[in-house]
């Protein structure tokens, strides 16, 4: 029996690095078990801001990877701007009042030219490719997945042209996402990103987002379906570790500018100065890309002392990390805007053994997660005293050998449990 062919459109894939990586990465490693072909299409030049090459083995080596060449913008601005690009690509944009002319400049042209982001060049060149190798390969389904948010514009222009079958995947949304204030949109440039928005929710047959808040915002533009599949976890090689001696608190993954969450840092500083034996004991590790504003905040606050910063690792580097900390850290930015996201590596903690303490915004959909799996504790920004509460019991927890967190239904959100939820959507 032929298995039924799907093509999928990712702009990342292996060897980038990053959460946005394993959803299609994963879902292309599953779905062969519900009988589905996945075939997968990506730029053949890519500008990866971050790179891990230890995903490469978990590209299955019977999948089909077709590649477009793209011209990317970022490729040609570090030639002159090297460090700006490089972190405006990553996603890290400095606060207001501390951006340079250069970033400034950068960001305008960014939001203003590129539209609906620096990817928009890849899409009518891929059109043309894919008309034949749809017809060729015998593909009734396409999936496109987003941000880069430009890549559902080639299956607009695929859906408009062929009798096939378009589902829409969105790990984030595309003109409520935080950062999207801060590209200095023009009047016309916030209109045209509405319009391609919406064209895209109204003529995809299905929508699929990664949180319940983003369902609801989505349904408000389209009638289409949306399904919720969140992102998830999967079966890890045993690894290797010792628990960290001391009482360390890890954050793994980006700390952007406003990824900064000084009542947590305040706390902090407050216990080392009141208890002599948290001073000696604790640590911070910070693993993954910090902005300069988080790393400031840390030295006024007199935490410089007490932070590792271990900077970006493979993702085999940060299971260990996550194993081996005694709390994991989980920090949102306090704004409405972001109480949709969920953080790939939240599915990763879960299954870690270790609390987590997360700090964001209140009614996000990572409260509800972590309430629902007891995982840890949710946090806002305003809870000074139960954050301090948490984490001195956690403390003395970590001096009785007995800090451990203690879940419960995790298997849903399992990588293979998340292909049968997109296979019954196929």
């Amino acid at each position: 029996m032929n298995k039924k062919k799907v093509l999928i459109i990712t702009y990342y894939w292996p060897p980038a690095g990053g959460p946005g990586v394993q959803r299609w990465l994963k879902f292309v490693k599953y779905l062969p078990d519900f009988g589905i072909e996945p075939i997968v299409f990506i730029p053949e030049n890519p500008n990866y801001p971050l790179q891990d090459t230890s995903l490469n083995q978990d590209v299955p080596t019977e999948v089909k990877i077709i590649k477009q060449p793209i011209n990317e913008p970022y490729k040609w601005a570090s030639l002159f701007f090297k460090k700006t690009s490089k972190t405006i690509s990553k996603g890290i944009i400095s606060d207001k009042k501390k951006q340079s002319l250069v970033e400034k400049m950068m960001l305008f042209i960014r939001g203003n030219c590129f539209i609906p982001d620096a990817r928009v060049g890849w899409v009518k060149p891929s059109i043309k490719t894919l008309m034949g190798i749809i017809k060729k390969e015998g593909i009734e389904t396409v999936i496109t997945t987003g941000p880069p948010h430009s890549l559902h514009l080639i299956g607009l222009g695929l859906k408009k042209e062929l009798k096939i079958k378009w589902i829409a995947d969105f790990r984030d949304p595309w003109t409520t996402i935080g950062y999207h204030k801060q590209l200095k949109l023009t009047g016309y440039a916030q209109k045209k990103h509405k319009q391609l928005e919406n064209r895209v929710l109204n003529t995809a047959d299905d929508i699929i987002v990664t949180s319940f808040v983003t369902k609801n915002e989505f349904l408000n533009i389209t009638n289409k379906p949306v399904t919720v599949i969140t992102n998830g976890y999967d079966n890890e090689k045993r690894v290797d570790f010792e628990m960290d001696s001391k009482f360390t608190l890890a954050h793994i993954g980006s700390l952007l500018s406003k990824r900064n969450p000084e009542v947590l840092w305040q706390v902090l500083a407050d216990l080392l100065r009141e208890h002599t034996g948290f001073a000696k004991d604790f640590q911070l590790n910070l693993v993954g890309t910090v902005s300069e504003e988080v790393f400031k905040s840390l030295e006024l606050i007199g935490l410089s002392n007490y932070v590792n910063n271990v900077g970006y690792v493979s993702h085999e580097e940060s299971i260990v990390f996550q194993k081996k900390s005694q709390l994991l850290l989980l920090i949102e930015i306090n704004s409405e805007e972001t109480k949709c996201i969920i953080p790939g590596k939240l599915f990763e903690y879960m299954v870690s053994n270790r609390p987590i303490i997360a700090v964001g915004p209140k009614g996000s959909d990572v409260e509800k997660i972590i309430k629902e799996t007891n995982t840890g504790v949710y946090f806002n920004y305003e809870d000074y005293e139960a954050i301090k509460r948490y984490i001195l019991k956690g403390y003395d927890l970590y001096k009785n050998n007995a800090l451990i967190s203690h879940p419960i239904g995790l298997q849903k959100y399992h990588r293979k449990s998340l292909a049968g939820t997109l296979y019954k959507l196929l």
